[in-house]
């Protein structure tokens, strides 16, 4: 795929020596920026086509211009630190714009080293830079005023992002769910209209969001996509005459030509996994080319786990290594993996994390996530090593697929893929769509629970010190949440009131676990477990939290007490002289050290002591106690289940299956819903029943009428 250069140079712009161009759509990001007359502005070029640097353009090349740059994973974020370094060197930028990473943990850290609380320490970074990468999640609360205290004025913090910074960007946007999605708007709302400034949003994502798009519309926010693909600004040339000649007219080759093979399995969680074992020498033959460099993307933690010790062993006796690179994996291991001749990892490095590999081995859940994972090969003709340069030579994809699909790809009488052909990205990218599992986007999630994130933000807005700042601010956030997320004001704040009333008759206590849960960016976990990995080389990041369900399905774990588990941390800290964040472990429902990855995965399920019937029946989201973990053979689980017993959790009970449920409604991979019984079905040999917990709970509310208008009954898929 090469992309097109722009016209011209945008007016008083240096290119770095050797760059004769920008790509187009890179001059129109900076152009729109500087157009007063758009507010939010949509790069969708495609992946590996250059969207960062048309992000940090106007903050390379212009003095006292600030941005905020939002990642989905601090992973990304991470990456995209060492990028941007590199950009001010190439800019030669002056003077130089002062960059800082802001995750929990580093914030946490800085906090504590400083003697300060967080709200000062946010401060702090956000004086002392000109550049900010963060995530959406530390964004989202600073906005919600969760760092501040009670008597603080809400504003505190996001008064200062709004004088100090002139453009937010959104990477990776398309990874988000409704909401993520409906947090970002309300806040881009509460930005408009309560700050004098005209503030600028920038989205990057190779996949538009014509929903968001619309409700930004709706809000009044004049939006302006830039879609290279439309435009015609891509070409895909076969032949090297063809090539040379787009070379020659400055356009610029963005990812190389790659051969995608793909490879039929059954559809269980451990196929691929058992598929790549038996088939190790197919992977070692990918080195038979000098210098060849690969990645082995897979959907489980505990599978990567597992493949990367036999990969290890299978691949040293050749003077080749594997590196790993998950969510359980420290920084440190993460940072080895990407030097190693192969890296086995989950959807950390499938996230935007720009690594130089010539052939890859992915399995995929979805057509989103097929395509988010091939975007990975063909962006680099080469990688340094010891200095010396080393160029691939061909670029190969192996996607680890159901049956089905290879069916509905090759084998069907209109079969839209045929052996040996060339296609076009986009052109293949559309087939990938059609044929392969698309994932539910909760359309209703934003009518039905987006408004209270908003009426949490038109509460804060009316805080007695602040409340005549912002009197004509509360009036016209109403009116355009209301009108962007089609809902109503007034049921909100019923249902608000309903939702805690209901909490305190069930426990006694102040609070409103619902709206809290509504309220959230990502959910809370009630299921999130203290880790001691003795499996971790290094000390110091032998200290992970981890969910319940992934624990009872892989792990072999041993019990120990939050005080045990602290003790050990302390003593860490203290051994290694390396601070660890101990924030995250605050909440944790239990603790416990992981001994092993266990060679199979194990069933289990959720129980109720009582009958469950009449709660689903209810048809809403619920706080409930009582619920339990029945797996055989498990000598730790009665003490979790002390513990989980006695917890009161947001959830939304089905009355199917689990299997039927995340068909039917199309769920993403790792949505929190799990099987259920109760005493009328403790031995059935398969849980008739589905729960989903928090942020799920109300996702699974917006789809519940899919059961609900058949009376529960089963449905044939």
């Amino acid at each position: 795929m090469f992309s097109a250069p722009a016209d011209s140079l945008p007016q008083g712009l240096a290119l770095p020596d050797g760059w004769s161009s920008l790509a187009w759509h890179q001059k129109e990001t900076l152009d729109a920026l500087n157009n007063p007359e758009i507010d939010v502005v949509f790069n969708v070029a495609m992946t590996g086509d250059g969207k960062s640097l048309a992000a940090y353009l106007k903050s390379l090349t212009k003095k006292l211009f600030s941005v905020i740059a939002l990642y989905p994973t601090n992973e990304l974020a991470r990456d995209q630190e060492s990028q941007i370094e590199n950009y001010i060197e190439l800019f030669q930028s002056k003077p130089k714009p002062r960059c800082h990473r802001l995750s929990g943990e580093l914030l946490e850290l800085y906090a504590e080293n400083e003697e300060i609380r967080k709200s000062e320490a946010i401060s702090s970074q956000l004086g002392q830079s000109e550049i900010v990468m963060s995530n959406p999640d530390i964004f989202h609360y600073i906005h919600r005023g969760a760092y501040l205290t009670p008597y603080e004025n809400r504003d505190k913090l996001w008064g200062k992002i709004g004088l100090d910074f002139d453009v937010l960007i959104f990477d990776e946007f398309h990874v988000f769910s409704a909401p993520q999605i409906s947090s970002v708007l309300n806040t881009m709302l509460l930005i408009r209209t309560t700050q004098s400034l005209n503030k600028k949003f920038l989205f990057l994502s190779a996949t538009p969001d014509h929903e968001f798009i619309e409700r930004l519309k709706i809000a009044g926010f004049r939006c302006h996509v830039i879609d290279p693909k439309e435009e015609n600004k891509y070409q895909f040339p076969v032949t090297e005459a063809d090539q040379a000649e787009l070379l020659a007219q400055n356009w610029r080759k963005v990812v190389s030509e790659i051969n995608l093979q793909f490879i039929a399995l059954e559809s269980n969680s451990r196929a691929s996994e058992s598929w790549l074992k038996e088939n190790a020498e197919q992977v070692l033959a990918q080195f038979s080319e000098s210098g060849s460099k690969g990645a082995i993307i897979l959907n489980s933690v505990a599978s990567v786990k597992r493949l990367v010790q036999f990969f290890k062993d299978y691949l040293e006796p050749h003077g080749l290594t594997a590196g790993e690179n998950t969510g359980l994996s420290s920084k440190d291991t993460k940072e080895k993996s990407l030097a190693s001749d192969l890296v086995i990892g989950t959807s950390t490095i499938d996230v935007g994390v720009d690594f130089k590999i010539n052939f890859l081995f992915f399995e995929s859940a979805d057509a989103g996530n097929f395509i988010q994972r091939l975007g990975r090969l063909g962006r680099h003709e080469g990688y340094k090593k010891n200095n010396e340069y080393i160029q691939f030579k061909s670029f190969r994809a192996y996607a680890l697929v159901p049956n089905f699909f290879t069916e509905r790809l090759f084998d069907k009488n209109d079969a839209p893929l045929t052996q040996n052909e060339f296609y076009e990205r986009p052109s293949f990218h559309d087939v990938i769509n059609t044929e392969y599992r698309s994932i539910n986007q909760f359309y209703y999630y934003y009518q039905k629970w987006g408004g209270f994130q908003s009426f949490k933000l038109l509460l804060d807005l009316k805080q007695k010190p602040i409340q005549k700042t912002y009197e004509e601010s509360v009036k016209v956030f109403a009116e355009l949440s209301q009108r962007a997320l089609n809902f109503k004001l007034g049921y909100v704040a019923h249902q608000w009131k309903k939702f805690g009333q209901e909490w305190h008759e069930l426990s006694g206590k102040q609070g409103n676990p619902v709206t809290e849960e509504a309220c959230s960016f990502r959910g809370k976990s009630d299921l999130q477990c203290g880790l001691y990995d003795l499996t971790e080389n290094h000390e110091a990041s032998s200290f992970k939290t981890y969910g319940l369900p992934g624990i009872l399905s892989n792990l072999e774990i041993e019990p120990i007490t939050e005080k045990e588990f602290r003790r050990s941390l302390d003593q860490a800290i203290k051994q290694s002289g390396q601070p660890i964040a101990k924030g995250r472990f605050n909440y944790c429902l239990a603790f416990m050290k992981l001994v092993r990855y266990r060679d199979e995965r194990l069933d289990w399920k959720f129980t109720y002591n009582g009958d469950l019937l009449d709660l689903i029946n209810r048809w809403e989201v619920q706080v409930l106690y009582g619920f339990e973990i029945w797996q055989p053979d498990n000598r730790w689980i009665s003490a979790i289940n002390k513990r989980l017993s006695k917890q009161g959790m947001v959830v939304y009970l089905l009355p199917r299956p689990v299997l039927e449920v995340r068909a039917r409604l199309q769920l993403p991979m790792h949505f929190q819903i799990y099987p259920i019984c109760d005493r009328h079905s403790w031995h059935d040999p398969k849980a008739p029943y589905s729960i989903a917990f928090g942020q799920s709970a109300l996702l699974i509310d917006t789809l519940a009428y899919y059961f609900k208008q058949d009376g529960g009954k089963a449905w044939i898929f």
